[in-house]
């Protein structure tokens, strides 16, 4: 049976490489799989999931109009397709995670969503929300603060090294813009200590 996938977490917990490592794992298998992430993320290049261990994988790429079901439905009619894997989820709209949600239930294949829960102001987003509310099961990707506490926050890292709280709620990036804290750590990184 089909279902709908999320595993989450912060920063630098590994997601884009299980999400390489299920891929090969399926083609292993002699199974296809279908890799889908948003066009506005090149830092592994252009239509390529990239994970910081220097892993990656070719990947086609949708913009934030596209309608992922119907992206789904062209690609099964020109081969079977085990499972569709999406990196990044967090930047899907509401709209684009129930196209999603429809493919599992109306096309039969499973869809494995990869990406973070909160932004850097400890919010939600719309994507990952989306997620949190449809999937048929989700599975934390845990990462560690400095003090190896379970990390389940993340700063922004302003040209200065400290913590943004203003922004846009997207900003590609990477070590160098980003950091992974346990909620005590990212309250001091804020100004919230108490």
């Amino acid at each position: 049976m089909a279902k709908l996938y999320f595993h989450y977490s912060t920063m630098n917990a590994g997601k884009s490489t299980l999400l390489l490592q299920a891929a090969h794992n399926y083609a292993e298998m002699g199974m296809d799989t279908y890799l889908l992430t948003a066009d506005f993320d090149t830092r592994a290049g252009e239509g390529k999931i990239g994970s910081r261990i220097g892993i990656g994988r070719p990947a086609d790429v949708y913009s934030k109009g596209d309608d992922l079901f119907a992206m789904i439905e062209t690609r099964m009619q020109a081969g079977d397709i085990a499972c569709v894997m999406v990196d990044e989820a967090q930047w899907l709209s509401r709209e684009q995670v129930w196209q999603l949600a429809r493919a599992v239930d109306d096309l039969g294949v499973p869809v494995m969503c990869y990406g973070l829960r909160v932004d850097f102001r400890g919010e939600l987003f719309p994507g990952s929300a989306t997620l949190l509310a449809l999937s048929d099961e989700m599975r934390e990707v845990r990462t560690i603060c400095h003090c190896g506490r379970k990390a389940t926050m993340v700063i922004r890292k302003g040209a200065d090294g400290k913590a943004q709280m203003d922004g846009d709620q997207v900003v590609v990036g990477g070590n160098e813009t980003y950091m992974s804290l346990c909620r005590k750590h990212w309250r001091e990184a804020v100004g919230d200590a108490g």
